[in-house]
């Protein structure tokens, strides 16, 4: 746990619980903790109070965290900012920090996630600290005497080597003058072996030195001879490429270049965060995949009936054309199987039209969805599978229940994984429930699958969401369903519980907010 001794945090977040929580945690380590409901007020507190530190949620009404981190940082660039992210935000936290926050920790927060990320916080603010100081100390005084001089060489040079960011200084010629113990760690080249040894050429690819020679002679990327924040590739003592940020700066004497000098960030955790996310988009739809071949088969059926029945119909329209031209009660019977085609022609399109949208991979798209249309059309895409499985099933909607935000798609699958996971627990024949409500004092919406089934285990039952989690026989299921399930609701701010009965049944409980802006 750091140490929080004259330490001042300002933690912004819309929703008072968090806000209490952990402003009694923080206090409880030594912090001075101030509060903020919002971005706006949030900015102005920090102006009045200037705070080492900021902790800001990413979703809030109005001004957002990630407005919030780019306006502090142009006018109160000294305060570290620690963004909190909800599942499955990875690209917003991985834009955060390019925006130069100090660190990012996921909700809910663990202690031991705060508490390092303070910790890091604290040092990049003592660091920079340190640095300002001495950048001052240097405009208002000059070294005198040789000890003074010696001195200011030693607090540089361990500065230079304190920070945690790469530092590379090369001279005119591009061989390598300064070179930190970040620099070490990145490329495995020890500080006697780069110095007066590696050159600019050795440690960038080929193809990305002529891009770095161009963008830093350009004025598009911070000035002609300046760079900022430019991502590229640098290749370690074992010619591994490894993803970094420059910045860079030419340094010229009397109008005379004299050398370069580079901050460099390792992007490999960056770029682990984006594997990560596209893992879990990866995952997203492969157990969607699975669920939409347990639909096929369904639907197929299902479109048979109505097929056949049209198939009818066309025959007995031919035969009345063939007794010649229609009389009046012809015309009645001929208008009546019209109107049937019609009718079947059309619920055949409903169900491919809801089967082709359920297996399209798409970005999300949160927009109003009402409880009762995600219902009806995962009803349309399982009905016939219920009828084979002799299960009776019974739907109850009230009327007048509020829209939440969500993407439809994401919150189909988490439904339909449900209903399919009920009918696996009935393989005889069984009842399911299937119903809608509004909680008012919490102001949200819940839609609750109940199943006769055998119930779970309670020594499964904690570990239900966990991926690759299964209760189901060999070949019928890999445990994805319900981590998706948990994913989904994460993400749109929702929730999904469980209760369990040996021999009495399961029920589950998808539940959604009513307001409150959604990731």
């Amino acid at each position: 746990m750091p140490l929080a001794n004259g330490w001042t945090i300002v933690l912004m977040d819309d929703e008072a619980d968090i806000r209490d929580v952990m402003t009694l945690t923080l206090q409880d380590s030594g912090y001075r903790v101030l509060t903020a409901a919002d971005g706006q007020s949030g900015v102005g507190l920090c102006e009045q109070v200037n705070p080492q530190i900021v902790i800001t949620d990413i979703r809030m009404p109005g001004m957002d965290g990630m407005r919030v981190l780019q306006v502090l940082k142009e006018r109160l660039p000294d305060i570290e900012v620690i963004v909190a992210t909800a599942f499955g935000e990875m690209d917003l936290a991985i834009r955060a920090l390019q925006l130069d926050a100090s660190d990012f920790i996921t909700k809910p927060i663990g202690d031991s996630a705060l508490f390092l990320a303070l910790s890091r916080a604290q040092q990049r603010y003592t660091s920079r600290k340190q640095i300002k100081d001495y950048t001052r100390l240097l405009e208002i005084e000059n070294a005198r005497t040789s000890q003074e001089l010696a001195a200011t060489i030693a607090f540089q040079k361990n500065l230079i080597e304190s920070s945690m960011d790469g530092i590379l200084g090369c001279n005119e010629t591009g061989k390598v003058m300064i070179f930190n113990k970040a620099m070490e760690r990145l490329l495995g080249y020890s500080k006697k072996d780069a110095l007066d040894h590696l050159s600019l050429d050795q440690i960038f690819p080929p193809d990305e030195r002529i891009r770095f020679n161009s963008v830093l002679s350009s004025e598009a990327y911070g000035g002609k001879n300046r760079l900022f924040l430019h991502e590229t590739n640098l290749l370690s003592n074992t010619e591994n490429r490894i993803p970094v940020q420059i910045s860079a700066a030419v340094l010229m004497e009397e109008e005379t270049i004299s050398g370069l000098v580079c901050f460099v960030r390792d992007l490999r955790e960056l770029r682990r965060l984006e594997q990560e996310m596209s893992d879990q988009a990866r995952i997203l739809h492969q157990d969607k995949m699975m669920s939409l071949g347990r639909l096929a088969a369904s639907v197929v059926h299902e479109i048979n009936n109505p097929l056949a029945g049209i198939l009818n119909y066309i025959c007995l329209m031919r035969r009345i054309m063939d007794r010649g031209p229609l009389v009046a009660d012809q015309q009645d019977k001929f208008k009546l199987h019209l109107e049937l085609v019609e009718s079947e022609t059309r619920r055949c399109a409903q169900i491919v039209s809801g089967l082709l949208t359920f297996s399209r991979k798409s970005p999300p798209s949160f927009t109003l969805v009402q409880a009762e249309d995600l219902i009806n059309r995962c009803m349309l895409l399982s009905q016939h599978k219920i009828q084979l499985s002799r299960i009776s099933i019974t739907v109850f909607i009230p009327p007048s229940l509020p829209p939440v935000l969500g993407d439809f798609n994401q919150l189909q699958q988490c439904l339909i994984n449900l209903l399919f996971n009920a009918m696996d627990a009935m393989p005889d024949g069984g009842t399911l429930d299937i119903s809608a409500g509004e909680d008012l004092s919490k102001k949200e919406i819940f839609i609750q699958v109940k199943d006769s089934g055998p119930g779970i285990a309670p020594s499964d039952l904690p570990h239900i969401f966990e991926p690759f989690y299964t209760t189901k026989n060999e070949g019928y299921g890999v445990g994805l369903g319900l981590s998706t399930v948990y994913g989904i609701m994460e993400r749109h701010h929702g929730s999904v519980q469980v209760e369990s009965q040996i021999g009495k049944g399961t029920t589950f409980f998808l539940k959604l907010p009513v307001k409150g802006e959604v990731a």
